[in-house]
């Protein structure tokens, strides 16, 4: 498995970006410099990441989210800094 985080990814196990191998693995994410843990999806080419609210849902039972503009930094939590495993 490449020590690359993929460009864009997904919790949500209906969207086409989800995939399950890497999500076990452990992505972290640094979202315009801060740790954000509230992370529902991301893409790094196009600079954005969709962040839930809370613990409010819509009418189809998915976390409502807010999508915020920004640099995106994925990396994975099993490889320590500076990237040699």
């Amino acid at each position: 498995m490449s020590e690359t985080p993929p460009d864009r990814l997904s919790v949500n196990p209906k969207s086409p970006y989800y995939d399950e191998a890497i999500l076990e693995r452990g992505v972290g994410i640094r979202f315009k410099g801060q740790e954000k843990t509230n992370v529902e999806e991301y893409c790094v080419s196009e600079g954005w990441v969709r962040l839930s609210v809370g613990k409010q849902i819509d009418r189809h039972g998915n976390p409502l989210t807010i999508k915020y503009s920004g640099e995106v930094v994925p990396y994975f939590k099993d490889v320590p800094e500076g990237g040699n495993a």
